[in-house]
């Protein structure tokens, strides 16, 4: 229980990335599509010898491709957090709480101009098991 007996909720309520919320932010959220990636080579195709298997367990990457119509690359400002990736325009405004922690030092982003995309990749941050050894 919190000292401070004028606190209205513990430290343990508040869910993690809440500061990143911005109710009062009138900029619509773009569209958006998360993807999985994993690399397999011929064992794992063929002949099944790794134990992968097609599920989001196995994938090393999440690809998450954002419209971004009328924007240049100039002003997108993006910020990466293990588990949140926040996005800002003039226009647009992205808060995405990631479904997997990732390496938020590990990623890339590129923006597809022609598509009006940005496509940004990031490592998962997975503990190693049986499926994740490498």
């Amino acid at each position: 229980k919190s000292e401070n007996r004028k606190t209205i909720w513990n430290i343990e309520e508040v869910p993690e990335g809440s500061e990143f919320d911005d109710t009062w932010d009138p900029r619509e959220q773009p569209e958006y599509e998360i993807l999985f990636k994993q690399c397999v080579g011929t064992e794992d195709v063929f002949f099944g010898m790794s134990g992968k298997d097609p599920s989001t367990a196995c994938c090393e990457d999440i690809v998450i491709k954002i419209k971004l119509p009328e924007t240049k690359y100039s002003d997108i400002t993006l910020d990466i957090q293990d588990t949140v990736l926040d996005l800002r325009t003039p226009k647009k405004k992205l808060l995405l709480h990631l479904p997997y922690p990732v390496n938020s030092k590990d990623g890339r982003a590129r923006f597809l101009s022609e598509e009006e995309i940005l496509e940004v990749t990031l490592r998962i941050s997975r503990k190693f098991d049986f499926i994740n050894f490498a």
